[in-house]
């Protein structure tokens, strides 16, 4: 699916304006409970069912009806914003998802109503030369991330709006005003899959808002939505909407324009409402909202500029004529290869690209968090794990959900930076114990989460659980290249990082030689499903010293070997270690010792993550200069007392 975008072409030329509030716009028309009434002829059957069962029920409020019942008034708006300069707006769909239809006794009419919106809006479009049309869709009234909804309702409604959009012919694909990042993860998702169903590409672009208190709704940092958002190639430009005016978004868009590779998209409303005589009212006037525009524009970058809440056509004619045909400073690289963009590849293992790439790390619901924690590594907490956890796995076939949260919560205040989890014990459902433990996890832990499981249904439903950019563990070739393709293929649908393990078909890799074999042929294919370097986690792996087999002497010295090698080889890769199974088999106390040794050898080699218990790690002045020594030297091998 290939496709050619009059749209990417206009972005990367010069600033686009967007339109104003739709909503202000209505409520200034003057309308009467008749005309939100849906029609019953020339329309669609299930449109004219749907009025004839609701018999003259009050449907005022419902704005998207209008697209139907007055398609003349929404026309109108679109066709005024155009003639004051805006070269892009949005249909009216804020709330034609069927969440929001359900209030109004209409859920079926999703698709109907936004595919009739996009008619409309194209209508007006045609009406003008080089001009535009984005299918928006708004938040709703449910917080998938606070339970209100679940991640297949959300998907399928916004699924259908979609199609429905890209039917009645839109350019752009379009979030906004979105306030949880765990929507904004189902959304982009079911603009994909509109895309699929449909055969057709269309650019997305998505605005998140920003609260007052400085973060969204449910308690985002910017940071969190921006490395998320840039997992996805099909996002071509992101930014803000709504909650504020411009004077509370500057030190946001400054974040963006610091950070985001791709276009920024601002649309602020006519400053903070204050009431007056028991409404909402907005005093930003337009040559204000246009004066801060051109600042966001000259000092950000912004790329696309325009209004929310309170702004009218005279706002966007005074931004327009301030900024209409002005160069932005979108990202060079962007600018340099939008035609590579046109088919969404977003390819990050390129030099130009990779570097161009501010945020890179992972994030949770509320946070940024980098892989690079240089001086210090990637803290990986194991714990929540039923296969390495004692008190994991006993809470778990309790089902003591609280227990487990605070398990969590104690590694994450011991320093643990990703938290490792595990929900796999035999004889229980792990679908449903992993769906248990991340719908809990996602809004009572600040960290990111590390997916563990072997199993493709088990991290497709994970995946949906949690906001921002999680990673998985793991993929390998023991049972061939198949599964492994599937866990690649939902890191790229849902974003996310991997763990890679040097396992092929012969079994775990023993020489440094073959680790690295077996992680070249792992890039190769993880490359191939556009998951960059800098994403990917590879686990050289390591046997325990604490047989005295022969055969694993030299593990340690292996290990580190191939992470050397690795690295020399690919350095925007990172590596990790599951690091207690260098000691597994010896007595506790000789444990947390050789642990802390091989980890730090291992991070001298360059491991920039490990999978540990932390506060069992002790740095080398800590422990007695004969112990550590000997662990040292069972690290590398060293038989200095072996004749005694």
């Amino acid at each position: 699916m290939k496709f050619q975008s009059a749209f990417l072409d206009a972005l990367a030329e010069c600033v686009l304006i967007w339109d104003g509030a739709m909503g202000t716009q209505i409520q200034g028309a003057g309308l009467t409970r008749a005309d939100f009434d849906l029609p019953t002829e020339g329309v669609a059957q299930v449109i004219r069912d749907a009025a004839i069962r609701l018999n003259g029920a009050d449907m005022e409020g419902c704005n998207e009806a209008l697209c139907v019942s007055r398609p003349d008034l929404i026309e109108d708006i679109h066709r005024r914003y155009f003639a004051a300069g805006s070269d892009i707006v949005e249909t009216n769909t804020f709330g034609s998802s069927g969440l929001v239809l359900a209030d109004y006794d209409i859920p079926e009419l999703d698709y109907e109503l936004s595919k009739q919106a996009a008619i409309v809006a194209r209508r007006a479009a045609n009406q003008f030369e080089n001009k535009f049309v984005a299918g928006a869709l708004g938040p709703g009234t449910k917080l998938i991330s606070l339970g209100q909804t679940s991640w297949d309702e959300l998907v399928a409604t916004y699924q259908r709006c979609f199609v429905g959009l890209i039917e009645g012919g839109v350019d752009v694909l379009m979030l906004e005003t979105l306030q949880d990042l765990l929507m904004v993860k189902a959304g982009v998702v079911a603009a994909k899959r509109a895309m699929a169903e449909t055969e057709t590409l269309k650019p997305v672009i998505v605005q998140v808002t920003m609260e007052q208190t400085g973060t969204m709704l449910v308690g985002s940092e910017i940071g969190a939505a921006l490395n998320m958002l840039e997992c996805f190639p099909e996002v071509v430009a992101l930014g803000m909407n709504c909650a504020t005016g411009p004077v509370e978004m500057a030190e946001h868009i400054r974040f963006l324009g610091q950070n985001s590779t791709r276009p920024i998209s601002i649309q602020p409303n006519a400053g903070l409402p204050v009431m007056e005589k028991g409404k909402a009212v907005y005093k930003l006037g337009p040559e204000d909202l246009a004066q801060h525009h051109e600042r966001f524009v000259n000092e950000f970058g912004v790329a696309m500029c325009g209004g929310c809440c309170g702004t009218t056509p005279e706002h966007i004619k005074a931004v327009s004529e301030r900024l209409k045909g002005a160069k932005h400073n979108a990202p060079a690289h962007w600018i340099s290869q939008r035609e590579t963009y046109k088919n969404f590849d977003f390819n990050l293992n390129t030099d130009e690209k990779a570097s161009a790439l501010k945020l890179v790390g992972c994030s949770s619901l509320y946070q940024f968090q980098p892989y690079d924690q240089a001086p210090s590594y990637l803290i990986i907490g194991e714990k929540t794990n039923a296969n390495g956890s004692r008190a994991f796995k006993e809470m778990l076939a309790a089902e003591n959900w609280e227990g487990l949260t605070e398990l969590a919560r104690e590694q994450e205040g011991e320093g643990s930076h990703v938290l490792d989890v595990c929900t796999a014990y035999v004889g229980r459902d792990e679908v449903r114990d992993m769906t248990e433990v991340l719908s809990r996890y996602n809004t009572k832990v600040t960290v990111p989460i590390m997916i563990d499981s072997t199993e493709v249904p088990v991290i497709e439903r994970a995946l949906q659980c949690l906001a921002g950019k999680p990673i998985i563990n793991s993929i390998n070739f023991e049972d061939g290249e198949a599964r492994t393709r599937k866990v690649l293929a939902l890191c790229q649908q849902y974003g996310a990082g991997v763990v890679a393990l040097t396992i092929d078909e012969d079994g775990m890799a023993k020489s440094w030689q073959k680790k690295v074999e077996i992680a070249e042929r792992i890039l190769a294919m993880t490359r191939e499903y556009g998951v960059p370097d800098h994403d990917v986690f590879v686990d050289c792996l390591t046997f325990t010293l604490g047989s005295g087999d022969e055969e694993f002497r030299q593990a340690g010295i292996e290990t580190i070997r191939a992470i050397e090698e690795l690295l020399k080889r690919h350095p925007r890769v990172n590596t990790t270690l599951g690091v207690s199974n260098i000691s597994f088999g010896l007595k506790p106390a000789l444990r947390m010792v050789v642990n802390s040794a091989f980890l730090h050898y291992a991070r001298e080699a360059g491991l920039s993550s490990a999978i540990v218990h932390f506060s069992k790690i002790k740095p080398e002045n800590q422990i007695d200069a004969d112990v550590w020594k000997m662990a040292s030297d069972l690290v590398y091998d060293k038989r200095e007392y072996a004749a005694v």
